[in-house]
C-alpha cells in the first residue's frame, strides 16, 4: 500500500470524523434475480480485450477490428445468498467482484465535477478473507491497489486518491472468501465536504420528485411503493409530486390511499390537461422553484426505478462545483441488463444525438461483458443532455435559463440540454444512478401521430441552436426525410411533417397556444390514411396476392452514398410512371414484419401490410402515386424557403425563447389547463 491508499482494520480510531457517505453498496431486491449482474459480479475480469492500444497510431483501426475474444467460463452470484438490501453472503473458497454498475464508485465523474479530491472506502465483514481494493484507468486498464485479510468482524478502511482520474477510471472492491466464507455486512464510499459554487460546504438539498403521466397510474403507484419502502431514500426526497394528465386517474387508483398514507404526506398529485411531457415536465420545474426546493427530479411514469439512484444523484449533485444536471441511465425494462446509452451529445451540424465516441455502444449488455471486460465504459463520457426518464435538475439552473420549451412531446430534453450547456450549466450522465423503461427497439414513434413533433421540435432546435450556417445539414435531411416518407407509403406522417414545417415558419408565439390541440389534430387526421389504422389480427386482411413479385425486396441493406442518386432517380421514375397493380387495391403483396419496415424495400411495393414495433397490430400500406409528386415539390418548396428565411427565423426564435420558457408564460398555460392542484400548500416537506 502507499501512503495515498491505506487500510485501518476494526477498532483503530478514526483519524477524521467530518466524513459523509456519499455512495453505499446495494444488492438487488426480491423478484430481481435478471439484475444480478448488475450488482455483483463472480466472473472474470478478462473475456474482451483490445489486442492492442493504437490510438496513438495515425491511423487507429475500429475497436471491433481489435477485439480479442478470449473463452471463460461465465459464473454469477447466488441469488440465495443476498441476505439484505446491503448484506451477502460469500460462499467458501468464493471470489465475487463489486466492480459492478451499481456498485463500482465512478471516480473520474466525481474528480471531473466535484470539488472531492479523496474518497474512503469502508467494508465492513464477518468472517475469514480478503477485501482487495481495484481501480482502472481510462483505458480500461486494471490495477490492483491495496488488500487486507480480515477475521471474525472487522471495518476495514481504504483512504484513496482521485488524482489520477482526470480522463475516465473506477474504483471497486472484491471479496475472497477463505474455506469458512465471510459475509458483507455493509460497505459504502465517503468524502469530505467540499467547496461547492456557493463557496460553502456540500449540503444535503432538497428535492422535489415529479413524474409526469398519461393514462398509467399502475406505474406511478408501483415507483410511489418503491419510495415508501426505502426510508433510507425517502429521507431525501422533500415532495412527490405526480402531474396527472389522463382520464385514468392516479387519485382512482385501488392503492392510491395507503401509498399516499405510507409516504407520510410527501405525496401530492396536480391533475391539468394533457400538455404532453414537455407541459409535464415544466409543471415540475415551476413547483420546484415556486415551492423553494433545491432540485426537481424528472422522471418517466412508465419506469421501474432502482431507489438508491435518486440518494446518489442528489448527493453528486450537492458535490458538484457548480449548479450541474445530474441525469441517470436508462436500461431496457424487458431485458434489464441491456444499457441503452453511457452518454449522449448532439452532432451540431445536424442537430441529432448521437454517443459521443465511435467505440461506445447503444444496447450494451452487462451479462455478455461485464464492466472490468469492457474498455470502453472506462473512459469518462461527457453528455451534452439526459434524457428525461430521470433527470435532476438544480433550481438555480431554472431560475437562470428558464422551463422548458412548450414543445409536447420530443426535443424538450435535448433542447434544454443545450440551452444549459449554452448558460454555464453543464449536465453529467452519472454512472450508477439509472432505471429500467421500454426500449426505442420497441417503437416507432416517426410514423405515427409524434412525427409531427419530431419534425417541428427537430428544427425548432436547430433555429436556437444551430451555430452554422442555415442550419448546417438540418434541412437538407429533413427533405430526405420527407422523401423516404413518401418512397414508403407513409403518406400519415407526411402530411404531419408538412404541417409541422408549416408551423415552424410561423415562428414561436404560437408554441404555448398550440400545447393542447396539437395531438388531437394530428390523431384526427390518421383517419385519411391506411397505414395509420391498425387491426389486431393480421388475417383481418385480405391474403397476400401478387401477380407480379416485387423486384430489389432482398436488399441487404440501404444503397450506399455512391448508389443513393441513380437509385433514388430509378425508384421516383418507378412510382411515378408505373401505375398501382390492378389487384393491389384489394390484396397486399406481402406481409412483412417490423424489422423489413425500410424504405429502400417499402419502395418496390404497390401493397404490402406490416406489423407494428410492438408487434400488437398490423396496418396496409398502399401506394398512392397522385400523392408522390406533389407531395415532393412541396417539400422542395417549403425548405426552400427555410432556408431563405433562416436567419431572420433563428433571430425570432432567440428573441423570444426567453418570454417562452419564463414563469410567467408557463404561469399562464397552468392557470388556464389546471383541473386540480392536490389541495395542499406548496413548500418544503
Amino acid at each position: 500500500m502507499t501512503t495515498a491508499e491505506t487500510a485501518v482494520a476494526a477498532g483503530s480510531p478514526d483519524a477524521a470524523s467530518d466524513w459523509q457517505e456519499i455512495q453505499r453498496v446495494v444488492l438487488p431486491g426480491t423478484g430481481q434475480e435478471d439484475v444480478v449482474p448488475l450488482y455483483v459480479d463472480a466472473g472474470s475480469s478478462h473475456g474482451v480485450r483490445l489486442v492492442e492500444d493504437d490510438t496513438l497510431y495515425r491511423k487507429p483501426r475500429k475497436p471491433d477490428e481489435k477485439l480479442n475474444l478470449v473463452s471463460s467460463q461465465p459464473a454469477e452470484a447466488h441469488y440465495e445468498d443476498f441476505l439484505s438490501r446491503e448484506s451477502m453472503a460469500v460462499r467458501p473458497g468464493q471470489h465475487v467482484s463489486f466492480g459492478t454498475y451499481f456498485n463500482a464508485f465512478p471516480a473520474s465523474y466525481w474528480r471531473r465535477w466535484t470539488a472531492v479530491r479523496r474518497v474512503r472506502l469502508v467494508v465492513e465483514t464477518e468472517g475469514r478473507g480478503t477485501v482487495v481494493v481495484y481501480r482502472s484507468n481510462a483505458r480500461g486498464h486494471l490495477q490492483r491497489v491495496a488488500s487486507h485479510a480480515v477475521d471474525g468482524r472487522q471495518r476495514a478502511e481504504f483512504e484513496l486518491d482521485l488524482s489520477p482520474f482526470g480522463d475516465g477510471g473506477w474504483y471497486w472492491f472484491d471479496l475472497n472468501a477463505s474455506r469458512d466464507g465471510i459475509q458483507l455486512v455493509r460497505a459504502h464510499w465517503d468524502a469530505r465536504p467540499g467547496r461547492t459554487h456557493t463557496g460553502v460546504p456540500a449540503r444535503s438539498g432538497s428535492v422535489l420528485v415529479e413524474i409526469t403521466t398519461l393514462n398509467k397510474p399502475g406505474y406511478c403507484i408501483e415507483n410511489a411503493k418503491q419510495f415508501a419502502a426505502h426510508p433510507e431514500v425517502l429521507e431525501r426526497i422533500s415532495e412527490i409530486l405526480i402531474v396527472d394528465q389522463g382520464t385514468d386517474h392516479v387519485r382512482d387508483h385501488p392503492e392510491f390511499a395507503a401509498v399516499e398514507a405510507a409516504l407520510g404526506g410527501r405525496l401530492r398529485v396536480i391533475e391539468q390537461s394533457n400538455l404532453g411531457g414537455s407541459g409535464g415536465f415544466a409543471r415540475g420545474m415551476f413547483e420546484a422553484v415556486e415551492g423553494g426546493y433545491d432540485y426537481v427530479l424528472l422522471l418517466d411514469d412508465d419506469v421501474v426505478v432502482e431507489p438508491e439512484s435518486i440518494v446518489r444523484l442528489v448527493t453528486f449533485a450537492d458535490h458538484c462545483k457548480k449548479p450541474t444536471l445530474v441525469g441517470g441511465h436508462m436500461f431496457d425494462l424487458h431485458a434489464r441488463t441491456i444499457l441503452h446509452a453511457y452518454a449522449e451529445v448532439v452532432d451540431p451540424y445536424r442537430i441529432t444525438p448521437e454517443i459521443p465516441r465511435v467505440d461506445m455502444r447503444l444496447r450494451h449488455d452487462f451479462v455478455d461483458s461485464n464492466l472490468r471486460q469492457t474498455p470502453w465504459l472506462h473512459r469518462r463520457a461527457d453528455s451534452d443532455y439526459n434524457g428525461w426518464w430521470m433527470c435532476l435538475i438544480p433550481a438555480a439552473v431554472i431560475r437562470e435559463v428558464g422551463l422548458s420549451l412548450p414543445l409536447f412531446i420530443k426535443w424538450d430534453d435535448i433542447e434544454y440540454g443545450l440551452r444549459a450547456k449554452k448558460a454555464g450549466f453543464p449536465t453529467v450522465s452519472l454512472p450508477g444512478a439509472g432505471l429500467w423503461h421500454v426500449s426505442w427497439e420497441d417503437k416507432q414513434d416517426d410514423i405515427g401521430w409524434q412525427a409531427y413533433f419530431y419534425a417541428r421540435n427537430r428544427l425548432v432546435a436547430a433555429l436556437l441552436h444551430s451555430p452554422f450556417a442555415h442550419g448546417g445539414r438540418v434541412l437538407r435531411e429533413s427533405f430526405q426525410i420527407d422523401v423516404k416518407h413518401l418512397f414508403s407509403m407513409q403518406y400519415y406522417a407526411e402530411a404531419l411533417r408538412s404541417i409541422a414545417l408549416a408551423d415552424v415558419q410561423r415562428g414561436p408565439e404560437a408554441l404555448h397556444a398550440d400545447l393542447p390541440v396539437k395531438l388531437p389534430d394530428a390523431v384526427a387526421l390518421r383517419s385519411q390514411y391506411s397505414e395509420a389504422q391498425f387491426r389486431d389480427d393480421v388475417d383481418e386482411f385480405p391474403a397476400p396476392h401478387s401477380a407480379e413479385a416485387p423486384r430489389g425486396i432482398d436488399a441487404a441493406g440501404s444503397p450506399t452514398r455512391k448508389e443513393l442518386i441513380p437509385w433514388a432517380a430509378k425508384a421516383f421514375a418507378r412510382q411515378l410512371t408505373r401505375a398501382v397493380a390492378p389487384e393491389a387495391a384489394e390484396h397486399p403483396q406481402a406481409h412483412l414484419a417490423h424489422k423489413d419496415n425500410k424504405w429502400w424495400r417499402l419502395a418496390n411495393y404497390d401493397s404490402v401490410v406490416i406489423t407494428n414495433a410492438e408487434g400488437t397490430a398490423s396496418s396496409w400500406y398502399r401506394r398512392r402515386p397522385e400523392l408522390l409528386k406533389p407531395g415532393i415539390a412541396k417539400s422542395a418548396a417549403v425548405h426552400a424557403g427555410l432556408w431563405r428565411d433562416w436567419d431572420a427565423l433563428a433571430a425570432r426564435y432567440r428573441e423570444a425563447a426567453a418570454r417562452v420558457t419564463s414563469l410567467e408564460a408557463w404561469r399562464a398555460t397552468f392557470a388556464e389547463h389546471t383541473r386540480s392542484d392536490g389541495g395542499r400548500n406548496r413548500g418544503k416537506h
